[in-house]
Formats: C-alpha cells, sequence, structure tokens
C-alpha cells in the first residue's frame, strides 16, 4: 500500500468516527502527494463542511468538478457549501445539476425544492445576487 493511500483510509476512518477536524490533517498530507485525487478532495470537501468550513470545502469541490465535470456528488456537495455561505442562486444551480445526473436521488431533488420554496416566501428581502424578474425575462 502507498503512503497515500493510507493517509486516504486515516482520512476516511476518522471521518466515520465522526472526528472530521482530525481527518482534515490526513486528507491534506494525501493531497499535497496525489492533488489530481478526486476521491481525497471529496473526503477532504466532507471533512470541510463538517467543520463548517465552508469556503475551503467550495474550493475543494470545485476541482473536484475540474477533474470530473459529471460529478453528481460533486455538484451537491458545492451546492452544500455554497449554500451555506448564502450563495443559495448558484447552490441550486448545482444542486440541479446533481439531479439531473443523478435523478434516482431525492436528496438531490428535495434540496431544490427547498432553495426555489425559500425564494417564493412573501416579502423576502431582495437579493442582490438573484436577477430580478425583469432580467430574467419572466
Amino acid at each position: 500500500m502507498s503512503e497515500t493511500y493510507d493517509l486516504y483510509q486515516q482520512g476516511q476512518a476518522h471521518l466515520k468516527k465522526g472526528r472530521a477536524a482530525q481527518a482534515t490533517v490526513a486528507l491534506e498530507k494525501a493531497k499535497r502527494r496525489e492533488p489530481e485525487k478526486a476521491s481525497i478532495r471529496e473526503a477532504l470537501g466532507i471533512a470541510y463542511l463538517r467543520i463548517q468550513r465552508y469556503d475551503e470545502a467550495e474550493r475543494e469541490f470545485r476541482v473536484m468538478l475540474e477533474l470530473s465535470p459529471a460529478d453528481h456528488y460533486a455538484h451537491y456537495g458545492l451546492g452544500r457549501a455554497l449554500e451555506k455561505q448564502g450563495k443559495q442562486l448558484e447552490a441550486n444551480g448545482h444542486y440541479k445539476l446533481a439531479s439531473s445526473l443523478r435523478p434516482q436521488n431525492e436528496h438531490y431533488a428535495s434540496r431544490i425544492l427547498d432553495l426555489d420554496q425559500e425564494g417564493d416566501e412573501p416579502n423576502e428581502p431582495a437579493d442582490p445576487d438573484r436577477p430580478s424578474a425583469d432580467a430574467s425575462g419572466n
């Protein structure tokens, strides 16, 4: 077994035991050795989500999508990181992509509905990142 694989396995074990902060240590080391490994990036993104380091999670999932643009989970993970940073519109786009890539996953579709319902609330304050109805042609 390679040292990189051992580090990845350590990180996964920490994640399974609910120790996301510890997982990041091993996974960061593994990422430095093999930065093009999507599996390492995914595990690291998950760990960052769990410890609420959303901007770092966003970066990991974006790299995953550069490596594999059709990865449904990378779109979902990126959506979660974006949503937690208040970027609902962009998050919703990634949820929709995840759902279209894996339509049998009801959880992906439920995230879309959650965000769409939030956007339909009456008297909602204007979101500067969301185009107005006039700009979208609706």
